[in-house]
């Protein structure tokens, strides 16, 4: 059997290659090699040269990846593709054949995933400290050659561990997951992840969370992760070296879980439902001659709110509407304010309470009315789903119309009052993106 033990330095984020090395390994000894510097045809960025000491002077006469492609199919073909976090140099060199439309293709063996398996209980499997721990000299560190030497010899020691072989055969099964895997992440940590319904945390080296996800099934969802080739996927993966997972009994808490996950953790690769807009609620006081007033602010700075909204236009357009339909006056409803009396562009339903000419009791009768409406239209609202285990169920509690949480009962549990229901409410923040979430449950309930 014949491998080809690679190793690439990149530009950093773009993923162009600065230098390759590669050396054809029958299984025994070192065949061939070719190691070139690589011009990538872009920029690289200082961080990168302070990395690797490669900068754009010493690639700048160098050979395209076009210019080599055809030394690095042939070297490569009819071997297994090997490297340290294969995914990594795998995705780097087919990135640059579809660039130039060239199909590449071919078996992989990590020895990152290797080495965890055949040389358990070292606390870090980066190729630096691998290579300190088991005494394998690395020269060189972050280039090509220097590090895919190290690995060659690293693979030669992963040869001569009991299961080897059957290790190796396992792994280049077509219906192997160690190659789709992130190589950081160890086998026992994808194998606790259930299959139901929650959400799951994506962590970094540092324990980090750098993503949050939703799904009826976590495990399929989660391995759906390791076999997306876009790049965006691809680092991800890269930087993923534990998950975590919480179960939700539905997809309609895990959705509402995900939300208040990602507003409270910013994860650095979500990019939807990261706003918390800002809330504003429609609120009445009642002035020094008796007249209530209604009015918008902040929700936070609202007192006894009737009605939420997540931007001032769509409070404002309500009360115009409110307005209207209860011929109210303009001023007294926050649409006028510095005017005397009323002269609204657009609303003259007012009958005169701003100019003394309509009772303070008429009038009053009218807000108090639209405020009942206004509160038949927020009402409370308990939703149940399945919970996580068979004798639990889920509730969302919806109070006057806002979102006050989720939470977990056991079916045994006799609850008789609100007061009881929110001693198991786990409470979180209503925002937009509840609300659309909630609204497709409701209008298909």
């Amino acid at each position: 059997m014949m491998y080809t033990i690679i190793d690439v330095e990149t530009t950093g984020k773009s993923n162009r290659i600065t230098e390759i090395s590669i050396f054809k390994y029958n299984g025994t000894k070192v065949v061939d090699e070719f190691t070139s510097l690589v011009n990538p045809e872009i920029e690289i960025p200082d961080y990168i040269t302070s990395l690797t000491g490669i900068d754009y002077a010493m690639v700048a006469n160098a050979p395209t990846f076009k210019e080599i492609s055809k030394k690095v199919l042939a070297i490569t073909t009819d071997a297994i593709f090997v490297a340290h976090n294969v995914n990594f140099d795998f995705n780097v060199i087919r990135g640059e054949f579809n660039r130039l439309k060239i199909p590449f293709r071919r078996k992989k063996l990590c020895t990152v995933r290797l080495s965890r398996k055949l040389l358990p209980g070292h606390k870090s499997y980066s190729l630096g400290k691998l290579c300190t721990a088991l005494d394998i000299a690395l020269v060189d560190r972050h280039r090509a050659r220097g590090d895919a030497e190290a690995t060659v010899r690293l693979f030669q020691l992963l040869q001569q561990q009991k299961d080897a072989a059957a290790t190796f055969e396992k792994f280049l099964k077509a219906t192997s997951r160690q190659a789709t895997l992130p190589a950081h992440l160890p086998d026992e940590v994808f194998d606790t992840i259930p299959e139901a319904a929650g959400i799951y945390y994506f962590r970094n080296k540092k324990g980090t969370i750098i993503y949050v996800g939703k799904a009826k099934n976590l495990k399929k969802r989660v391995l759906s992760h390791f076999y997306d080739k876009k790049q965006k996927e691809l680092d991800l993966c890269r930087e993923t070296t534990h998950i975590d997972t919480e179960l939700s009994g539905s997809e309609l808490v895990a959705l509402l879980m995900e939300d208040a996950a990602i507003k409270k953790h910013f994860p650095q690769y979500n990019v939807a439902s990261k706003r918390n807009p800002k809330s504003y609620g429609i609120f009445t006081y009642t002035d020094r001659n008796g007249v209530i007033h209604f009015a918008t602010n902040a929700l936070k700075l609202c007192p006894d709110y009737l009605q939420v909204f997540y931007n001032q236009r769509d409070a404002i357009s309500y009360l115009e509407k409110i307005c209207t339909a209860f011929e109210l006056c303009p001023k007294y409803c926050n649409l006028q304010q510095i005017n005397l009396h009323c002269n609204h562009y657009k609303i003259n339903t007012c009958k005169g309470i701003c100019r003394q000419t309509e009772s303070v009791a008429l009038y009053n009768s009218r807000v108090r009315l639209a405020i009942s409406q206004i509160k038949a239209t927020a009402k409370n609202n308990v939703i149940t789903k399945p919970g996580r285990s068979t004798d639990e169920e889920a509730f969302i509690l919806i109070k006057n119309g806002i979102y006050q949480g989720y939470g977990f009962i056991t079916k045994k549990e006799q609850i008789t009052n609100e007061e009881q229901l929110e001693s198991y409410l786990i409470r979180e923040k209503d925002s937009i993106d509840v609300q659309c979430i909630l609204k497709k449950e409701l209008i298909n309930a």
